[in-house]
């Protein structure tokens, strides 16, 4: 296990008694649970040799000046409140006096155990982690103390999003990011997270947890954007929990680290309840995106659709394992779950198991997944046109992607998606010739395109990808 935090005070808030013996309780639970293996179900196709606790540690000083941090720290939009964390030390909050006017708490975690303890106490992870990764969320709740509680009171609509920013800024460093969002009675929210490494290549351990409380009639949408460093190891857990007539949309957006855990549970306790859980993951060289999900409906009448989307290049891979679970009184239920998979190159991997689980006969529920290749027909109208083959393939990616992103109410927000996987596009060089292959008549017929005019250079350059949005579905 990693060493314990080195002071109490590392946010500059003293810990209460009652947190400490929570964080004791969390270590005893991570001792006693034993580390997963390859035979559990639950871990099934993960490569288990790519968890790596011992070497990181947690609080270590920060290598980036304060003004390039909070210089890189900015988003590509408009926003109501920022906090920015570094190694899990608060540099800068901004925009929550302004907040408190309304009601709404916007507070960093280590100060907000004082501030607001009955909101901790009774909701900060007070829902379960079962998904497989149990140890790990002990591993977090034994050592959380950076992120934001956010608490936006009954009626009270924030149109402009509220946004954290949690950076690895040291080797051998662990981290463990948490936001926890509660939204009153008709409450509206909009939440970002942006996980991300000072040194694009960089390793270290990233634990972090994220919990929606939704509750009756409110909204909440969250967007997390994971750009680790390449040697990151990340395990990013989330649970949502949504109330009659309440309405959760989540989006994780996986681009870094070299293995990425993700698990999602989305539990409907309401009648009227709707949960929209989305994922969008890009791999190349070795990546590893595990995606574990379970969409809990307790009660009649809920809704629940799940649409993970990834694309994969060189030798990276992808699981997903997804359960839909309708309890027995819960008739009227209508859940999809839906995962698609783009290899761009053969020696990529995706493995899929959606499943259903339904102890009601009144029900619809659909679920499915897809892995295929690019299409050669696709490829050659782009390499006819001065795309070359690894371009072109990355363009229909891109494209493919929009199902997802058009999902998102806020354009703005769709737009910083489309151009974080526009960058780890433009990041992932070519190595070697490209392997996509295409028949030979379309190679000829490219080259002498080419002749005439060379290829065009940058993914925004070479097309309109949106208009690539029916050829990619």
């Amino acid at each position: 296990m990693p060493k314990k935090s080195p002071s109490a005070r590392r946010n500059g808030a003293a810990l209460p008694a009652w947190w400490e013996s929570r964080r004791a309780e969390a270590r005893r639970r991570f001792d006693e649970l034993p580390l997963p293996q390859r035979k559990d179900e639950d871990w099934r196709f993960a490569t288990i040799e790519a968890i790596r606790l011992d070497e990181f540690q947690p609080g270590a000083k920060g290598k980036t000046p304060e003004a390039k941090l909070l210089a890189r720290s900015q988003p590509p939009f408009a926003v109501a409140a920022r906090a920015v964390f570094a190694n899990d030390r608060l540099v800068r909050i901004e925009g929550a006096e302004e907040l408190a006017k309304q009601g709404v708490v916007f507070e960093p975690l280590a100060t907000a155990i004082e501030k607001h303890p009955a909101l901790l106490q009774k909701y900060f992870m007070a829902h379960p982690v079962d998904l497989g990764a149990q140890k790990f969320a002990a591993l977090h709740a034994a050592h959380a103390s950076a992120g934001v509680l956010i608490h936006v009171p009954k009626n009270v609509e924030l149109e402009l999003p509220l946004v954290s920013f949690h950076w690895i800024d040291a080797a051998k460093t662990a981290v463990y990011p948490h936001t926890l969002i509660v939204a009153g009675e008709n409450a509206k929210v909009k939440v970002v997270d942006f996980l991300g490494s000072t040194d694009s290549k960089g390793g270290g351990l990233a634990c972090g947890l994220n919990d929606l409380l939704v509750g009756p009639g409110a909204k909440v949408d969250y967007v997390c954007f994971q750009r680790w460093g390449t040697a990151v190891t990340s395990f990013q857990l989330n649970s949502t929990r949504v109330e009659k007539d309440g309405e959760a949309r989540s989006l994780f957006v996986n681009l870094g680290a070299a293995y990425a855990r993700q698990e999602s549970r989305s539990t409907l306790v309401g009648g009227g309840a709707r949960s929209e859980m989305l994922g969008l993951s890009v791999g190349n060289d070795r990546q590893e995106f595990d995606q574990r999900t379970l969409q809990c409906h307790d009660v009649p009448h809920t809704w629940s659709d799940l649409l993970y989307k990834n694309a994969l290049d060189d030798r990276s891979k992808s699981i997903f394992k997804g359960l839909i679970r309708v309890a027995p009184g819960a008739a009227k239920t209508d859940a999809y779950q839906n995962n698609r998979n783009l290899l761009l190159n053969p020696e990529a991997e995706a493995d899929s198991m959606p499943g259903l689980e339904i102890l009601n006969d009144d029900v619809r529920c659909t679920h499915g997944a897809t892995t295929g290749q690019i299409d050669q027909d696709q490829l050659f109208y782009l390499m006819a046109r001065g795309i070359d083959p690894r371009t072109g393939a990355q363009l229909l990616a891109y494209g493919f992607f929009e199902e997802v992103i058009d999902r998102l109410p806020d354009k703005k927000i769709g737009e910083a998606v489309r151009a974080a996987v526009a960058e780890k596009f433009a990041a992932m060089r070519p190595k070697g010739k490209a392997k996509v292959s295409v028949r030979k008549p379309a190679v000829r017929a490219a080259k002498a395109s080419q002749a005439k005019k060379p290829p065009l250079k940058g993914l925004k350059k070479a097309i309109n990808v949106r208009a690539l949005q029916g050829l990619a579905k």
